[in-house]
């Protein structure tokens, strides 16, 4: 431990002004909202579309994405340290972690229906120009498309500002929405269900907003232009005496007759609603337990099955095409995301798939221990991959070393 007068001389304070967080330096361009995140669309922030987007946005980012090297059989044998996994494990870039860069992707990909991301910090191996590793990258905006390039809207975490940029597809991955022509096209579900419900927002402040909507016969013709003076002047004088009365009275004359027009109008529209809402949720995968909290396993089962996993798998091949060069591709590298299988588990459950997984040989109990929060065993049995429900063979704890060789079992002693 260092000396106090050393911890004393090192140390500084956020309010002592001697380091550069004091407001005396100049810290660039200032916004009071933060510049680099996405805005979705106003006629998706409306409507139930939003909570949509945001709930499969949570779960695709909930999956654990990694950079990791494949054995000749494609199975996962390790995780790579590199400056990719880093990305997408722990920080993509100053602003944001790896789950909320997967967020904001997710979120973009199903408002825009195409995004883009750009690797902004690469470090690239002199010796070999194929070789790269990403240190930083961003979810962009597609502004234009070329046949070679694209520009896009990136925030410059340097400047603080959006700007355009022309980047090759070749280096950039370009990720496009698996529920294109649900969410994004012109005649899409989506797009009608947003329209439909705008209609219906219209027609509630139409009925909201206090008019009266009437009608006022008069005892006389206007057709002179000195009769529709007179039929003004009348309707301003009904007009003032309704806005003056604190319980909105007026009087007419016995001969004038009153027919008003705002009763609720009768249509077919939020039926039309109602069946465009259940046929997006079907069409996307989704139910409405899911978003109530009330699925039962089966349904989130399925929610995941075709929902999540094809946003997850278009994210991973775009990134592994992109990011990872030939010479890694040789290499088994892959970009490569599970979802951990207990998490919506009881714990009857998961004890009982504990005792499965131990049994069959699939996880050893230390492996389990990380699984479920606890700290490793220092046991070294726990490691191993082994049936517990059988008791193993003297023989077989001598080769393991955990019985002198002079030992003998309790078939040798009977004998």
């Amino acid at each position: 431990m260092l000396p106090i007068t050393t911890r004393f001389k090192n140390a500084w304070n956020a309010f002592s002004g001697r380091d550069p967080t004091d407001l005396k330096y100049d810290l660039g361009s200032i916004s009071y909202g933060r510049p680099d995140k996405q805005r979705l669309n106003y006629s998706s922030v409306k409507t139930i579309v939003a909570p949509i987007y945001n709930r499969m946005a949570m779960d695709v980012a909930q999956c654990k994405f990694e950079h990791i090297k494949t054995n000749d059989n494609g199975r996962y044998e390790k995780q790579l340290n590199t400056g990719l996994n880093t990305c997408l494990t722990l920080s993509a870039n100053k602003d944001q972690t790896g789950r909320n860069f997967i967020q904001d992707l997710i979120l973009s990909m199903f408002d825009e229906g195409v995004v883009a991301v750009v690797p902004v910090d690469v470090d690239t191996n002199i010796n070999n120009t194929e070789s790269f590793d990403i240190i930083t990258m961003r979810v962009c905006k597609i502004i234009a498309w070329y046949p070679d390039d694209i520009r896009v809207d990136i925030y410059n975490d340097r400047t603080g500002k959006h700007e355009e940029k022309v980047v090759s597809k070749y280096k950039t991955a370009i990720i496009e929405n698996p529920f294109y022509a649900v969410m994004n096209e012109t005649n899409s579900a989506l797009k009608r269900y947003i329209h439909k419900l705008a209609l219906l927002d219209k027609i509630d402040e139409q009925q909201g907003s206090g008019k009266l909507d009437i009608i006022m016969q008069l005892p006389y013709l206007v057709r002179s232009q000195r009769k529709k003076d007179e039929a003004n002047a009348r309707r301003k004088e009904i007009e003032e005496q309704l806005a003056s009365s604190d319980y909105g009275v007026a009087w007419t004359d016995g001969t004038e007759k009153i027919v008003q027009l705002n009763r609720p109008l009768e249509n077919t529209l939020k039926d039309q609603v109602e069946r465009l809402e259940t046929m997006i949720l079907n069409q996307l995968g989704l139910s409405r337990e899911v978003f109530e909290g009330t699925a039962t396993p089966e349904q989130m089962q399925a929610y995941y099955t075709r929902a999540i996993e094809p946003c997850c798998a278009a994210i991973c091949d775009e990134f592994t095409r992109k990011f990872i060069s030939l010479t890694g591709l040789s290499q088994h590298q892959r970009v490569w995301y599970h979802r951990d299988p207990f998490a919506l588990s009881p714990v009857d459950k998961v004890a009982d798939m504990a005792d499965r997984f131990t049994r069959n040989e699939i996880l050893s109990p230390n492996e389990f221990r990380a699984i479920i929060g606890y700290k490793p065993s220092e046991d070294k049995s726990s490691d191993e991959l082994r049936n517990r429900n059988i008791s193993q063979s003297t023989k077989e704890l001598q080769a393991e070393g955990k019985l002198p060789e002079n030992t003998k079992g309790d078939e040798e002693n009977r004998e």
